[in-house]
């Protein structure tokens, strides 16, 4: 029987998670599985790994092959290293000390590249955090100096009506008084005027004089 050690993959859509399993290459990936040797969530910032590591060791020792997916996790975690070292034990290149000691080096630059990896996404994520509430800072500024202008010109608006207004003049149109008759105003000559130049009638010349009767 072929083992492979792969994932199983678990959680619900968009949000999942596997197991890291041993199982029978002929098994589907979600099916039955020998033994479940590990976690895996590739949805946390690094990926979360729980593994065991005697576990895999032991199964990488007797034949199992990881997937792709599984050996880059093994990888991570010494598994394959450790694998490797016991080997060139069994060769005689070095003895396990000197294994030993390689392993536990190479785990202390690992630890260390993992701790400045999270460093780094908390420095980033606490920029980000700075730099998103430095934006908000400026728009609920923004927002203030708006308010406060929209409510200046409202009591502009208000002191303006309040105030009394002044009586305005009515003035006739250029264009009526342009064309309105010129009423001039005449006076009347006096009465005494006209009777002073009407002709004075002679009453003694115009009228004959009176006839004298003969005396019997």
């Amino acid at each position: 029987m072929a083992v492979k050690i792969r994932l199983a993959r678990k959680g619900r859509k968009k949000l999942a998670y596997y197991h890291i399993v041993v199982a029978d290459s002929r098994s589907p990936r979600d099916g039955r599985y020998v033994e479940k040797i590990g976690k895996y969530n590739p949805l946390t910032n690094p990926a979360t790994i729980e593994l065991d590591f005697d576990k895999a060791l032991g199964w990488l020792q007797n034949g199992a092959l990881p997937s792709e997916t599984c050996r880059a996790i093994l990888s991570y975690k010494g598994v394959l290293l450790k694998k490797h070292l016991l080997e060139g034990v069994k060769k005689g290149a070095f003895d396990e000390v000197e294994a030993t000691r390689r392993f536990d080096e190479w785990m202390k630059q690992n630890d260390a590249k993992i701790e400045v990896k999270k460093s780094g996404l908390e420095k980033s994520k606490d920029d980000k955090l700075v730099e998103m509430l430095t934006a908000e800072k400026k728009i609920n500024e923004a927002r203030a100096a708006k308010l406060a202008k929209k409510q200046a010109d409202l009591a502009a608006k208000a002191e303006a009506a309040s105030q009394p207004e002044a009586p305005v003049e009515e003035t006739a149109p250029a264009a009526e008084t342009a064309n309105a008759p010129v009423i001039t105003e005449t006076t009347d000559a006096p009465a005494v005027a006209e009777t002073n130049d009407a002709p004075v009638k002679d009453e003694s010349s115009s009228e004959p004089a009176a006839e004298e009767k003969p005396q019997e």
